[in-house]
C-alpha cells in the first residue's frame, strides 16, 4: 500500500516530518563521522634490515614505492622492533606489549629447555606459543571501533585456532603457523588459507592484490588492513631477469677482499651484492607500490594512514646470509642494533607533513596505541602497556623520554646469544645470561657498536643493568637456566667448525652466485612450476 498523509492529523503529521527530518540528519552524522575516520594500512616486512632500502643509503637495492612512504610521511631515523626474531615483534604489533611481558620471546617452533640439543653453556628459557586468546588485539580493538579488518601474509602467533580470525580479522588471506611460506614465493604456494594462483605466480604481487582488491571494496567504510609480506625472508628466491639484472649491478669486489668477518660467533656478511636477494626487494617493492596505485586510484590517499616497518634485522649471519646491516652491528637473531634497527615510516597526509622526520625511539609496541589516537578511539592503557602513541610527534609536539627494553633468553640461528638490553637516553646496555657480563655501548657517538664503555664507565654501567634486572623481574620474565650437559670442549669445537669451513663454503658460494654460468637450486626462479 502505498504511503499517504490522509490518515494523520496536521499535527501528526508535523511530528512524522520532524522525525524523519531529525533521522536523516543522525544519519547524514553518522556517515559524515564515518567518513572521516582514517583507513589504516599496516605494511610489515620479513627480515627486512634498516639498510636494506635505497632511502635508508643502500646503492644497490631499488626500492622507490616504499622510499615514497617515507618521503610523504614522517620517517623515524630511531625505528626499532621489539626483538631480533620475528614472532616476539609481531606479538607486540598486536598487542602493544614487549616481549618479557607477553611471553613470546622466540620464533614459534623454536626448541626450548632440554629439547636444545646444541652444546650451549644455558638452556633456552620456555615461552608462549601462541597469541593469548584473552588479549584484545589491534585488530580487536578497531573492530571494535567500527572498522573492517583485514589480514594478509605472514601469522606466526599460533597453530589453528590462534590464526588472524581468532584474533580480529574479518578476511585472512594467508595466514597461519609457518614463517616462512611453505610453497615458496611462485604458486602452487602450498598454504592452507590462500587459494594457489597460476604456477608461477609472485606470492607477494599476490599478496599485495589481494589487499588492493580489499581496499577497493571497502573503500567507502573505515578499514584496517595489514599486509604482511613473507618477503624478504628465505627461501631467497626470484625470477632469473632480477637475478641477472642485480648481478650487472654487483659492485665490484677487489680481488681476495672477503665478503664475511666472524664476529664472536657466525660468520657476518659486510658487503650488499646477492643478485637474488635484491631481485626479492624489488619484486616486494613493487607490491607496495601495487597498494599505493590502489588508495591513489580510489581517491583514498589523503585520508588514509600508512605504516611501514619490518620485524627484526637482515640476515647476515646464518641462513641465507643474505644483506649486510653496516653500518650498524649484527643482524638478524643478534643482540646488536643489526638485529632490531627497523626502516619505521608513518604517512598521514591529512595530519603529516611530507617529509619530517624524527629521531625519538620507536617500536612495534607503539603502532597499537598510536593507530587507536589518530583513529579518534580510545586509548587502552591496560593493554598496550608498553606501547605510547607517537600522534604528538607526527603533529610536530614530543613526547616523554622512556626506555625500551629487549629480552631475548634464547640461542639464535643466525648466531646471537641470549640476552636483555636497555636503551635509555642514548646508552645501550646489553646483559648476557650465559656469564652475566654486560656491555655498555653509547649510541649516538657510535651506532656500529664497535667500543664497550662498560668498564671506563662502571657506574652508569651498574644503574642501567639495576633498571633492566628491576624492570625484567616487574614483567615475570623467563630467564635461561644452566644446562647439566654443557661440556666447554664441544662447545669451542662446534663454533670452531662454523667460523672456518662454513666460513670458506660461504665465500665460495657468494662469489659463484654472481658468475654468469651461475645454476640454482631448481625452485630459485619458480623452475620447478610448469607453464599453463
Amino acid at each position: 500500500m502505498p504511503f499517504s498523509f490522509d490518515h494523520y492529523s496536521p499535527r501528526n503529521v508535523g511530528v512524522l516530518m520532524l522525525t524523519i527530518l531529525f533521522a536523516a540528519i543522525g544519519q547524514s552524522a553518522a556517515d559524515v563521522k564515518a567518513a572521516e575516520k582514517p583507513n589504516v594500512v599496516l605494511i610489515l616486512m620479513d627480515d627486512m634490515g634498516a639498510v636494506d632500502l635505497s632511502g635508508e643509503g643502500s646503492t644497490y637495492y631499488r626500492s622507490p614505492h616504499i622510499d615514497r612512504i617515507a618521503e610523504e610521511g614522517m620517517r623515524f631515523k630511531n625505528g626499532y622492533a621489539t626483538c631480533c626474531v620475528c614472532s616476539p615483534s609481531r606479538a607486540s604489533i598486536q598487542l602493544g606489549t614487549f616481549p618479557a611481558r607477553n611471553g613470546i620471546t622466540d620464533w614459534i617452533g623454536a626448541k626450548s629447555g632440554l629439547e636444545w640439543t646444541r652444546p650451549n653453556r644455558v638452556l633456552p628459557a620456555q615461552y608462549k606459543h601462541q597469541l593469548p586468546a584473552e588479549e584484545i588485539t589491534v585488530a580487536e580493538a578497531l573492530r571494535e571501533g567500527g572498522y573492517a579488518t583485514f589480514f594478509a601474509g605472514k601469522w606466526h602467533l599460533g597453530g589453528k585456532g590462534s590464526w588472524p580470525t581468532d584474533h580480529g580479522y574479518e578476511v585472512n588471506k594467508g595466514g597461519h603457523d609457518r614463517g616462512s611460506p611453505p610453497g615458496g614465493y611462485f604458486a602452487p604456494y602450498n598454504n592452507p588459507v590462500l587459494e594457489s594462483g597460476p604456477n608461477g605466480e609472485s606470492l607477494p604481487m599476490r599478496l599485495a592484490q589481494e589487499t588492493a582488491d580489499y581496499i577497493v571494496a571497502h573503500k567507502d567504510q573505515p578499514f584496517f588492513a595489514m599486509l604482511s609480506f613473507y618477503s624478504v625472508h628465505g627461501p631467497v628466491q626470484t625470477t632469473k631477469a632480477l637475478w641477472e639484472k642485480y648481478r650487472q649491478l654487483a659492485p665490484q669486489r677487489p680481488a681476495g677482499e672477503d665478503r664475511f668477518f666472524v664476529d664472536r660467533t657466525l660468520p657476518v656478511r659486510q658487503v650488499q651484492d646477492h643478485p637474488v636477494y635484491a631481485g626479492m626487494v624489488e619484486t616486494v617493492d613493487d607490491a607496495v607500490g601495487l597498494v599505493m596505485d590502489a588508495l591513489d586510484q580510489n581517491g583514498l590517499t589523503e585520508n588514509t594512514i600508512v605504516i611501514f616497518t619490518s620485524d627484526n634485522g637482515g640476515v647476515s649471519s646464518g641462513d641465507a646470509f643474505c644483506t649486510s646491516n653496516l653500518p650498524f652491528r649484527g643482524g638478524k637473531g643478534r643482540q646488536w642494533e643489526g638485529g632490531v634497527r627497523e626502516p619505521f615510516y608513518i604517512r598521514f597526509p591529512a595530519k603529516v607533513p611530507a617529509g619530517s622526520s624524527s629521531d625519538v625511539p620507536v617500536t612495534g609496541a607503539d603502532l597499537y596505541p598510536t593507530l587507536l589516537d589518530l583513529c579518534g578511539l580510545p586509548l587502552r592503557p591496560q593493554q598496550h602497556l608498553d606501547g605510547v602513541s607517537l600522534k604528538p610527534i607526527l603533529e610536530g609536539d614530543s613526547i616523554a623520554d622512556r626506555p625500551l627494553y629487549w629480552h631475548y633468553p634464547h640461542y639464535g640461528n643466525q648466531g646471537g646469544e641470549p640476552h636483555a638490553s636497555i636503551l635509555d637516553q642514548g646508552w645501550k646496555l646489553i646483559h648476557y645470561y650465559e656469564d652475566g657480563r654486560n656491555e655498555l655501548y653509547h649510541l649516538a657517538s657510535d651506532p656500529g657498536e664497535q667500543s664497550d664503555l662498560a668498564r671506563t664507565h662502571p657506574a652508569r654501567a651498574a644503574q642501567l643493568w639495576q633498571q633492566l634486572d628491576q624492570w625484567l623481574t616487574q614483567v615475570d620474565a623467563k630467564r635461561p637456566e644452566p644446562d647439566p650437559r654443557y661440556d666447554v670442549k664441544k662447545t669451542e669445537a662446534f663454533y670452531q667448525q662454523l667460523q672456518t669451513k662454513s666460513k670458506e663454503r660461504l665465500e665460495s658460494f657468494h662469489s659463484e652466485i654472481l658468475e654468469a654460468d651461475w645454476q640454482p637450486n631448481p625452485d630459485w626462479w619458480g623452475s620447478l612450476q610448469t607453464e599453463d
